[in-house]
């Protein structure tokens, strides 16, 4: 289940090292999900709970929740994992403050990811409190994130296509009478039948008063005669995204539509000329 080679993943984790050295860092706490993916391969939104990877120069450990025990096995590189047990008086950042000492590492020279989803304010206080004095150092992995590899690009291809399949597909669908619901799951069923994944947001689309909303919000509509439909969406493979936005028009064109055409075609064609 791994969808990187041996020779991918020792190389990000040599650029980590390289980078924890011209920092003076002798560890790495990542929280980040997009982290733990891209330097190990682990797949989850397990996340939402704590979760935290520890990487020094030597190996990589685990904390993690027991529900997670087999999805880190089954889609990570990763044989040392550590699991914390859930409970009412729960505090996993004194496990990891445990872990962290027995790996030898000082939280003086200790980064960690503080800018991400994977740890919440409640959580990071906990963390600050077992293990003062650690360094931020969230820009260090998505830094290196910037830089795709052959392998990446790759997979980055495959999102494209299927990006614009999913408009392939709902197009045909947009006319009037027809239901949101029919165009989201055209669109959505043509990324996950061509292989690809859920995206790491939901797909927006908006008609009616709701057109010019830039948020998925719940509730679906009709589609009428006169409207316009608002749609954001991408094509998603192996996590990796390639994302679109495009303006249906059903029915004549307001005099506003072919201002906002002739602008978009004028900037279109600047852009083949530069």
């Amino acid at each position: 289940m791994l969808h990187f080679s041996d020779a991918e993943f020792a190389r990000r984790r040599q650029a980590v090292l390289d980078q924890m050295s011209a920092r003076g860092l002798e560890g790495l706490l990542l929280f980040a999900p997009e982290s733990q993916y891209w330097l190990c391969g682990h797949d989850t939104f397990g996340f939402c709970f704590f979760q935290c990877l520890v990487v020094t120069r030597d190996q990589m450990v685990l904390l993690t929740r027991s529900a997670d025990l087999r999805q880190a096995q089954l889609t990570s590189t990763l044989s040392d994992i550590r699991i914390w047990k859930d409970g009412a008086d729960a505090n996993p950042a004194q496990d990891l403050a445990r872990l962290v000492a027995e790996l030898g590492l000082s939280p003086a020279q200790t980064g960690v990811e503080t800018d991400t989803h994977g740890l919440t304010a409640w959580n990071g206080a906990r963390v600050a409190a077992a293990l003062p004095h650690l360094h931020d150092a969230s820009d260090l992995v998505s830094d290196l994130r910037l830089t795709k590899s052959d392998e990446e690009l790759a997979y980055i291809r495959s999102a494209a296509i299927l990006c614009d399949r999913a408009l392939e597909d709902a197009l045909p669908l947009i006319k009037p009478g027809m239901s949101e619901a029919a165009v989201l799951s055209a669109m959505q069923g043509a990324v996950l039948d061509g292989g690809g994944d859920y995206p790491a947001n939901e797909f927006v689309i908006g008609s009616g008063a709701h057109a010019l909303l830039c948020r998925y919000q719940s509730g679906r509509r009709i589609l009428g005669a006169q409207d316009q439909l608002t749609l954001e969406w991408a094509g998603v493979y192996r996590h990796y995204h390639v994302a679109a936005m495009r303006t249906v028009i059903l029915g004549p064109p307001r005099p506003e539509h072919a201002k906002m055409h002739d602008a978009a075609l004028e900037a279109l064609l600047a852009c083949e000329d530069a």
